[in-house]
């Protein structure tokens, strides 16, 4: 695929939210993927550094792009890396123009997107969770959905990114059963900054409603729990039931979760962690504390692509912590990282970047 001599096309849909900053910050240090335009609708023409002033002397002189553009963006026999970062509906339709552009070109497209408009297997599925027509019912079937450690071996080309919360919960939940440790049935109460609701503010984003505050929304009813469900139950290998209360923190970036489901069987802490440990040996990016040990702090992992899981048990009952960044992991780095493994790179490129630490 792409070498170390080599430099891949990279296309960015969407590029103008927050998820679009992220993969920009990632993408100017990757060692591969370079060459990069970047599609917005409503921003064609301007700077991409007056959106993003904090990616200032990265992309000097970059600009966005209309969809106009898509039909020159393609060469035949060309290795092109695409990004989603288009809202939910919004993304089917735009993935859909530019693969058959791609086609018409003869170019060879490894995609990643970060919307919902792919992650379930058909049309209805998706149609009941978001209450409207999917935009290329035609393209689901090109599409896997999947935290990238959770599939030994990369899709064909076509990938499409768990949520954010999601894949806090899959993270920590996968391998418990997968192993047979717990019960089909768990409950998740996460917290999560406001970057997570994108750049637009609502009533319940805007920062002066959050600042100082915390509050559950769309308890039991939130629009990534049939997702979980829908992963841990190919991963169970039976259905799982899942009760999620999301909750807004009054910070900006960063996903808490805490998992609290029964034991299947007699284990001992040590036992769970050393499962869990062994299941995610060889992720660069998933830590597993130790026995006893504290649990995960959120300013860890932001800023990374870094999950840190923790434990708690008591009798049956077990808990477990998953922290990640929701931008990173469950978003931008995770389509990195995702897209690292379509191309056959290694799987930490541009992704080596340590935490922010104090923000």
């Amino acid at each position: 695929m792409i070498t170390s001599n080599h430099t891949a096309r990279t296309v960015v849909i969407g590029g103008s939210g927050y998820i679009a900053g992220e993969l920009l910050r990632l993408l100017a240090v990757h060692p591969f993927l370079r060459d990069l335009a970047v599609i917005s609708e409503s921003k064609p023409g301007t700077r991409v550094e007056d959106s993003f002033p904090h990616l200032e002397g990265a992309y000097p002189d970059l600009k966005f792009l209309g969809v106009d553009a898509l039909p020159r963006l393609f060469a035949e026999n060309e290795t092109v890396a695409v990004f989603s970062a288009a809202p939910h509906g919004a993304s089917a339709p735009l993935v859909d123009s530019l693969l058959e552009n791609a086609e018409h070109a003869g170019a060879r497209v490894r995609l990643v997107d970060l919307s919902a408009d792919f992650r379930f297997p058909n049309a209805a599925s998706y149609e009941q969770v978001y209450g409207h027509p999917h935009g290329a019912p035609g393209r689901l079937a090109e599409f896997v959905s999947a935290v990238p450690e959770h599939l030994a071996a990369a899709p064909l080309g076509r990938v499409a990114h768990p949520g954010c919360f999601t894949t806090s919960v899959l993270l920590a939940s996968v391998p418990l059963l997968k192993l047979g440790l717990i019960e089909p049935r768990f409950t998740v109460v996460a917290v999560t900054g406001s970057t997570g609701a994108g750049r637009t503010p609502t009533a319940t984003t805007h920062h002066p409603e959050r600042r100082s505050n915390l509050f559950a929304y769309n308890p039991l009813g939130h629009r990534h729990e049939p997702e979980m469900r829908l992963h841990a139950g190919t991963a169970a290998g039976r259905p799982v039931e899942i009760a999620f209360v999301p909750q807004s923190g009054p910070y900006a970036r960063g996903i808490y979760a805490t998992i609290h489901a029964r034991l299947a069987r007699p284990a001992d802490l040590e036992e769970v962690v050393a499962g869990v440990a062994q299941f995610y040996a060889g992720s660069p990016f998933v830590k597993v504390a130790a026995a006893g040990g504290k649990p995960p702090r959120l300013q860890d992992v932001v800023g990374t692509n870094r999950a840190l899981i923790s434990f708690a048990l008591r009798g049956d009952d077990l808990v477990a912590f998953s922290t990640i960044d929701n931008l990173v992991k469950g978003a931008a780095g995770g389509a990195v990282q995702w897209m690292n493994r379509l191309l056959d790179l290694p799987e930490v490129a541009g992704l080596a970047q340590p935490g922010l630490g104090w923000i």
